[in-house]
């Protein structure tokens, strides 16, 4: 069975976003783009809400071919173009683009059928309210946190009313010289 892991960028008081989205305010250092690498590398099937995947969509493609590309361009860029990638999404359905799927309607029942095909797992980027709903279904089997010494005050919470109580266990920690720090969890028992 694939494992789904969920990487997440959040500020210390638990937000995901500005209060329109932004992101601005995260960090990141080479030091974290080999990190995550080697996370994606793990992974054959990149999992994305609608709007992270367009975000996604729009840069990744060609980041790699540009010539200025940084080496995580090029790597990153080169996974992303040879991942399946799966968008949950009830408003798109571009039957055109290569290894990419848009699913909607009964999400926990599509992944766990996602979680029982063959490969070496799923990651998925963001997306936080695809995330939560994976949460509250007990899909998820790792957190990959990278906390950014920011406190935004308001905006997008990561984890706003969240029913399911799940113990998760503290597996790895790693500082980032950017003051960054990852907290890796996986379920606990």
């Amino acid at each position: 069975m694939k494992k789904l892991a969920w990487s997440m960028h959040m500020s210390l008081d638990g937000f995901a976003a500005g209060p329109n989205g932004e992101m601005d305010w995260i960090r990141f250092d080479d030091d974290i783009f080999d990190y995550a690498g080697h996370r994606t590398a793990e992974s054959d099937t990149a999992l994305y809400g609608r709007v992270t995947w367009e975000i996604m969509q729009a840069y990744w493609p060609t980041a790699g071919e540009k010539p200025n590309a940084s080496k995580h361009d090029v790597e990153h860029s080169t996974w992303y173009n040879q991942v399946q990638k799966i968008v949950v999404s009830g408003s798109r359905n571009d039957e055109s683009l290569p290894l990419t799927s848009f699913i909607s309607g009964d999400l926990a029942t599509r992944i766990r059928q996602l979680k029982q095909g063959a490969g070496s797992g799923i990651v998925m980027f963001g997306s936080p309210s695809v995330g939560r709903q994976l949460l509250q279904e007990g899909l998820v089997d790792d957190l990959w946190l990278f906390v950014s010494p920011v406190l935004l005050g308001q905006g997008i919470r990561m984890f706003p009313d969240m029913q399911a109580l799940q113990n998760f266990e503290l597996l790895e920690n790693t500082a980032f010289g950017c003051g960054v720090v990852c907290l890796h969890y996986g379920h606990a028992g």
